[in-house]
């Protein structure tokens, strides 16, 4: 069974959009926007999983800190550093393992976003 989507409702729509698109480089791939409904789906590409944004202004945080996404980047370091000078929140860099590193920033409505780097 192949994962369909993740789902984020959020009272930041807008915000969570543009943080999905340019802080993790997702593209639209649906928008809903057009049918009257305020939802947005995002990823790499068509058949891959996506992160489905959800317009609900009750949702003022849609984080919990049992659960995050995570993505991958060729370079931890580095994208940590640009999303500090972009003035995002980022969290110290962790290794379990020598071949892995990553660290976690929140995206608009309170989610846990972690960017890993693994080596082989």
């Amino acid at each position: 069974m192949k994962m369909g989507h993740i789902t984020i409702r959020t009272s930041k729509f807008p915000e969570e959009i543009v943080f999905y698109q340019e802080i993790v480089g997702l593209n639209i791939v649906r928008d809903l926007r057009e049918k009257g409904s305020d939802i947005v789906f995002l990823a790499d590409n068509e058949n891959e999983t996506r992160i489905e944004v959800i317009n609900a202004g009750q949702a003022v945080c849609s984080g919990s800190e049992w659960i995050s996404i995570g993505f991958h980047t060729d370079d931890v370091k580095k994208l940590r550093e640009e999303l500090q000078t972009k003035g995002l929140a980022v969290t110290e860099i962790t290794s379990p393992a020598p071949a892995v590193r990553f660290f976690f920033v929140k995206d608009p409505a309170g989610v846990s976003v972690q960017f890993l780097e693994e080596k082989n």
